[in-house]
């Protein structure tokens, strides 16, 4: 599909607290949001929105649906969660498809983020609010990375440098209680890296590690599709390449990258002990721990999807009801937990 990037920026925006009486731990950068998709007329009735999810049947995004359908339950929003999958085509009709269906509002989870420029364009046009969730898109190109801030859509989710560096602190501190040497020891970093927020996670637990575990490990990135099938496969690939490495850690963008790399050591005849895996996400990493059996899957940073999507839906009501200025970005709280720690934490294991 042919992309139409826009060269105009949008109307800046104020930065913009979080609301006292949302009922989470979530706080916002600070950072004014420079971006959006056009001048907006606040709404004055009922409040519709869609939100519209890449991979709506992964668990995390289905924990996202529902906190949003809880808040806008609360508020007295008329909610449409539309799932995306991977079909960057169907992201441009879902959103045509919205905005005809007089939707005041869009909330987005792309699943390419090239088709940021004309998702933004589309709804500047129409003069519907435009919010991003968890991944970053540009109006002005299809790379966010590359992106000059101005361009950049304010986003609700979690702190990509926060996350990545809780990993790569855990994964250093489960590297030295396990007494490996440096030498015969290996890091998979898996993630798709045409994600800004998977580059920016996976950065910073490299940063944090290399901080913390008092030894210089050295490290393989591995691109994937974030599906633990596509980072199975990747990784098996990874591990058949390096046979003389005795120990392997393993992260990524996600829990799926953590769980392909975990299966894939073990089916390579690794032992549990031989691999430290954390997870980011814990969706995944919890269905180990049901288990007594051992495992590689050491530890996961437990990110609520119901914090995002509650977070999201009170964050465009209060710029269509309140003409509160969307901020840059504001994040969801995060919290490490293992097998003995994961349910007391609040993680569901369906």
């Amino acid at each position: 599909m042919s992309l139409t990037p826009t060269t105009r920026r949008a109307a800046a925006l104020g930065a913009a607290a979080l609301v006292a009486s949302l009922a989470l731990t979530g706080c916002s950068t600070g950072k004014e949001s420079t971006s959006s998709a056009g001048s907006v007329a606040p709404v004055n009735g009922k409040i519709s929105l869609t939100y519209l999810q890449k991979q709506g049947d992964q668990e995390y995004f289905i924990g996202e649906a529902d906190g949003a359908k809880a808040k806008a339950a609360e508020l007295g929003i008329d909610l449409k969660v539309v799932n995306l999958g991977n079909d960057a085509n169907k992201t441009i009709s879902e959103v045509q498809s919205a905005i005809a269906q007089k939707s005041n509002g869009l909330i987005i989870v792309v699943p390419d983020p090239a088709v940021g420029p004309q998702v933004v364009q589309t709804a500047k046009d129409a003069k519907v609010a435009l919010l991003t969730s968890d991944d970053q898109i540009c109006a002005t190109g299809p790379d966010p990375s590359s992106c000059d801030k101005a361009g950049l859509i304010a986003r609700i989710g979690f702190s990509g440098q926060q996350m990545g560096g809780e990993v790569g602190k855990r994964a250093a501190e489960e590297f030295k209680k396990a007494g490996w040497s440096a030498a015969d020891t290996r890091i998979v970093s898996a993630w798709k890296q045409d994600v800004t927020v998977c580059g920016d996670r996976v950065g910073a637990a490299d940063a944090a590690f290399a901080a913390a575990a008092g030894a210089q490990v050295q490290k393989i990135d591995v691109a994937t599709d974030n599906t633990p099938t596509g980072a199975q496969d990747k990784i098996a690939a990874t591990v058949t390449a390096n046979a003389g490495v005795k120990h392997w850690i393993v992260w990524g963008c996600n829990d799926e990258n953590v769980q392909g790399g975990v299966t894939a050591l073990a089916n390579a005849g690794f032992k549990a002990d031989d691999v430290i895996g954390v997870g980011l996400g814990a969706y995944l990493a919890c269905k180990d721990w049901q288990s007594a059996a051992p495992t590689g899957m050491k530890a996961a940073l437990f990110i609520n999807g119901k914090d995002v999507g509650a977070l999201a839906v009170q964050t465009m009501y209060d710029k269509l009801k309140n003409g509160k200025d969307f901020p840059a970005e504001a994040f969801a709280p995060t919290t490490m937990v293992d097998a003995t720690t994961w349910k007391s934490a609040g993680a569901s294991c369906s």
